[in-house]
């Protein structure tokens, strides 16, 4: 089993900033594509990004292109999300999502096997 935990949530005004971490552990013994997905009341799950196991490969829903950066951390995976230009609709529970299987990073959620619990962000008006 892998467990995963967020960090980093919070509430911020609209333009600001927030960096989102996640790290796993547990059954962890080399490195796996690790993501984000997000669900706002109302809504259905969205894609937020995603980065191969190298971190060579990486994809951004297009609702956060160039405003959102994923990476990784120097401890196998750790991955972090920097978010800049916060909007009000970017309020939702981010949630760090794990891949053990494949080399390219999915867009739905299905293509996960681990998910984290889950962290609040709130960007108001």
């Amino acid at each position: 089993q892998v467990q995963l935990v967020e960090s980093g949530g919070g509430l911020v005004q609209a333009g600001g900033s927030l960096r989102l971490s996640c790290a796993a552990s547990g059954r962890t013994f080399r490195s796996y594509t690790m993501g984000w997905f997000r669900l706002a009341p109302g809504k259905e799950r969205e894609f937020v990004a995603a980065i191969s196991r190298n971190g060579a490969i990486t994809y951004y829903a297009d609702s956060v292109k160039g405003r959102f950066t994923i990476s990784r951390g120097n401890s196998k995976n750790t991955a972090y999300l920097q978010m800049n230009v916060l909007k009000p609709e970017d309020t939702a529970v981010y949630y760090c999502v794990l891949d053990q299987d494949t080399l390219v990073p999915q867009r739905t959620p299905g293509g996960y096997d681990y998910w984290g619990q889950g962290t609040q962000v709130t960007v108001s008006s």
